[in-house]
């Protein structure tokens, strides 16, 4: 393709909405451009970098035994109801009535239509596994989309959902996906780790985060370089010692005392004012978890996990309580909180079982007690990990040191079991006879996110660096200077020699400054790129750049073949 016949509209300066480096070189490049909020236009490089991270993806699910369709966007009400997600999924579900006033929704997600179609044309255990994927836009009502791609309302996704016999399948199943997600995110060029992770609102037993490295995402992950351990941080497990974990059930020593502490309320202020490390505070905090209160305790410098003591409590909705019920339940505001004499239940973090002599609120407002003791003067209903692990803290598996660097999620993979099945009556006559429920999986990748992420991860000061096998194009060739016909004719039949073989090119025949040229090209980032200028026509020599690493390779028109499949070589995954 020729420059001056391609929609590329680069801009010096990023929209000043664009908070994320992946967002301003989306925009710059001519990649994407934005209609509304959320919502966004993919430009001819763009669709071209999506078409090809889209190719990957398939290759990868045929690997993994999976085959492609296409599923309806909209979806009727009676659907969702089945499965109960109608009220419970929230306000991203955009709802939306026809002419005839049914009620229907833009697919977020497709458990629903997926499990409609198989349960209909899958009666025997013989017919299984049945391994479905599409490549399609989603919608979610985001109540702040932002960072472009990375969190839009409307979004390209692959997902993809399996159905099994029974458990050990599945188990197959699910590794064969775990395999092809590797596969497919070593192919479009990226660094990336597979964490544990919460399976959310999605449901099911259990699921990986498949998470590009870099330094802007915004999810910590956690991970032991002993023994690769990895998971995301609402999913992160911390290694307890019994011993430690251990609780005297009525330690001795003196009562709690009573001690002002006016107009302190957090933690750091209080720490301050008696003189006491923030470990020595144990922090208490009231949740509200499916309707009913419950009493949190952590450590000072710690911070709550929701998700954690969601799972702990066995919750479906846990939410921290607002100021009004904290004065209904203890007399005090949020600050002055602690467990001593406490009505509601109280879950504790396992940490909180070696803390010997504590400070706590005493649910006095400007008030708090030294000297306070587990099992003596408080004692929880539940222990448990519900703090968010951090740097240094001991692996679960191994109990070597945790290490925390940012990632940013472009997959997930889920074990549905039979959430779905059983509550939309999806069955199967299994090989003793008997009727059934599906045990599934679920499998998706932001493919438009999975551009974004891939231009976080590969940047410089001067624009994007793309992995070859998802650069829009991968060779650039310019014509330094249109104008001089000689320069002008060696550039056209390079070009067309290029094409003939097979490249995948774009020609820079643009009659504009050399500068503006070579500034266009490290914006875009193509992986390699030919400059035909003075030196060819002096010398007889082709300078070739790569992106990636600022290499300078020269080559005349008879080595220039073998030059490119040697750089290229070194570029592939």
């Amino acid at each position: 393709m020729k420059f001056t016949q391609t929609f590329i509209p680069t801009l010096k300066e990023a929209p000043r909405d664009a908070e994320i480096i992946s967002h301003k070189l989306l925009f710059r490049a001519g990649l994407i451009r934005k209609l509304s909020s959320g919502i966004y236009s993919y430009l001819p490089l763009g669709i071209r970098s999506i078409q090809k991270i889209s190719n990957i993806i398939r290759e990868g699910m045929k690997r993994g035994g999976a085959q492609e369709v296409l599923l309806p966007l909209v979806i009727q009400k009676d659907l969702w109801e089945e499965s109960g997600r109608w009220q419970a999924y929230g306000k991203e579900l955009l709802r939306f009535q026809d002419r005839h006033e049914k009620w229907f929704t833009i697919g977020p997600t497709h458990e629903e239509v997926i499990v409609d179609l198989v349960r209909g044309d899958v009666k025997s255990y013989r017919q299984l596994p049945v391994n479905l994927y599409q490549i399609a836009p989603k919608f979610r009502d985001e109540i702040r989309p932002r960072f472009g791609l990375m969190r839009g309302r409307e979004f390209i996704m692959k997902d993809g959902y399996s159905f099994d016999m029974d458990e050990a399948h599945a188990n197959v199943t699910y590794q064969k996906m775990y395999d092809a997600y590797n596969w497919i995110f070593q192919q479009c060029g990226l660094r990336f780790r597979a964490v544990e992770a919460d399976t959310g609102t999605i449901g099911g037993k259990f699921s990986h985060e498949f998470m590009v490295l870099a330094n802007t995402g915004e999810e910590a992950i956690v991970s032991c370089s002993a023994c690769g351990y990895a998971a995301n941080v609402e999913k992160a497990e911390i290694g307890y010692q019994e011993s430690a974990a251990a609780a005297d059930s009525a330690p001795a020593g003196p009562a709690p005392v009573l001690v002002p502490t006016p107009g302190k309320h957090t933690v750091g202020e209080v720490s301050a004012f008696l003189q006491v490390p923030a470990s020595d505070i144990i922090k208490t905090m009231i949740v509200k978890a499916d309707g009913g209160f419950v009493a949190a305790l952590l450590r000072g410098d710690r911070e709550l996990n929701l998700i954690k003591l969601k799972n702990a409590l066995n919750a479906d909705d846990v939410q921290l309580a607002g100021d009004a019920d904290c004065m209904k339940l203890t007399g005090a505001h949020a600050g002055s909180l602690g467990p001593v004499g406490l009505s509601v239940r109280i879950v504790a973090d396992l940490e909180v079982t070696t803390m010997q002599s504590a400070v706590t609120g005493a649910n006095q407002d400007g008030h708090h007690y030294t000297g306070v003791r587990q099992g003596r003067d408080f004692q929880p209903s539940v222990f448990a990990d519900i703090r968010n692990a951090v740097a240094g803290d001991a692996c679960p598996h191994c109990f070597k040191p945790l290490e925390i660097t940012r990632g940013i999620e472009v997959g997930h993979i889920f074990k549905l079991g039979t959430k779905y099945s059983r509550k939309m009556n999806a069955e199967f006559l299994g090989e003793n006879g008997a009727p059934q429920p599906f045990v599934m999986g679920c499998y998706g990748i932001g493919v438009g996110r999975t551009l974004a992420a891939s231009i976080e991860q590969n940047n410089d000061k001067d624009g994007i660096i793309f992995p070859l096998t998802i650069a829009p194009y991968e060779l650039e060739l310019i014509a330094i200077n249109m104008k001089d016909p000689d320069i002008a004719d060696t550039a056209g039949s390079l070009y067309e020699e290029l094409l003939r073989d097979g490249y995948d090119i774009i020609f820079d025949d643009r009659d504009i400054s050399p500068g503006m040229k070579l500034k266009d090209a490290d914006l875009l980032g193509f992986p390699l790129r030919i400059i035909v200028g003075t030196k060819f026509k002096n010398q007889g020599t082709l300078e070739i750049k790569v992106r990636k690493t600022g290499e300078v390779v020269t080559a005349t028109r008879e080595t220039l073949r073998e030059t490119l499949l040697s750089l290229r070589k070194s570029l592939l995954p």
